[in-house]
């Protein structure tokens, strides 16, 4: 996050802060700016950058900063992705399903619409932390603790992950939480790409944890960390689209996810079935159970593990 912001600055924050609390006097020195993209491109800074009372090493402009970058950029890929999902691979037969509320597009997309700038609040000490060199965050992959940690890095962030949603999501689903925190996710009974980010925002920032965590204890290279948030943003969207394609005992796709939707307490996982099944609460998707379950008005059904 500190050459996005570099970046940023540059072309867009120094001029913004220069505009809103413009300095009585200037002093600039191009050493101090720049330096993280620097590492990667030489990037002159701007002639506002010291043109603001907030200068780029106040903390609290930097956290305005990541607040905007985090909403924005969260907004943009869910807009985005969900509408792309949306006209593509969503299974529209689902928009008759009798659970399928009046209007529920127009009224998921308000919910995330709504919880989105509170989730991004929520995570701005996280990207603090990584400027301030807080994490474990690396420029390139000479600086991997060794060579085979470049590709070993991928796994352990999708192991770390998938077992720390796991346990956050089966937790949330606990009665003491459940009422008032995860159960405004399960409004939408029959999900769409829409819902992916329709949660309470703490619901959703508590779901992110595993993420942000990982960078803190153990080491990731920044392009690494950049696109995998861009395959968690894009699998998030994906896992709701209700597609059954696919019914893969191993992989915890929207078959499974949708299952979840269908009767709760089953299938809690993010990408594989692993801890499902070691937790004993794995239900094998099928056809014939969504199928069933157009029919059935309560929705409650026993676990089915096969």
């Amino acid at each position: 996050m500190d050459v996005v912001l570099d970046i940023l600055d540059t072309f867009l924050f120094d001029r913004l802060y220069a505009a809103i609390l413009p300095a009585s006097s200037t002093t600039y020195a191009a050493s101090l700016h720049n330096r993280h993209v620097n590492v990667y491109m030489h990037l002159e800074p701007s002639q506002w950058v010291d043109a603001s009372v907030l200068k780029r090493d106040d903390v609290v402009r930097q956290a305005i900063s990541l607040f905007l970058i985090t909403w924005i950029f969260g907004l943009a890929m869910y807009l985005t992705g969900s509408t792309i999902i949306y006209f593509t691979l969503f299974d529209r037969k689902t928009l008759h399903h009798p659970r399928h509320h009046p209007n529920q597009i127009r009224l998921e997309i308000q919910h995330a619409l709504s919880s989105m700038p509170v989730m991004a609040l929520l995570t701005v000490p996280f990207f603090l932390a990584e400027i301030h060199g807080y994490s474990k965050l690396y420029d390139f992959t000479t600086e991997a603790p060794f060579a085979a940690y470049t590709y070993l890095q991928y796994p352990l962030f999708l192991l770390f992950t998938d077992a720390g949603i796991y346990w956050i999501h089966r937790g949330l689903h606990h009665r003491s939480v459940y009422g008032w925190l995860h159960k405004p996710h399960h409004r939408w009974i029959v999900p769409s790409p829409f819902a992916s980010y329709a949660f309470h925002p703490i619901d959703g920032w508590s779901q992110s944890l595993p993420y942000h965590v990982f960078p803190l204890i153990l080491p990731l290279q920044k392009g690494a960390y950049l696109g995998l948030f861009g395959f968690v943003t894009v699998w998030t969207l994906f896992i709701h689209d209700a597609e059954f394609l696919s019914s893969s005992k191993v992989v915890n796709g929207p078959a499974c996810h949708t299952m979840h939707h269908l009767y709760f307490n089953y299938n809690y996982g993010q990408y594989t079935t692993f801890w499902d099944r070691f937790g004993g609460t794995y239900y094998k998707p099928r056809l014939d159970k969504f199928g069933q379950a157009q029919k059935e008005k309560d929705g409650s059904v026993s676990q089915k593990d096969d």
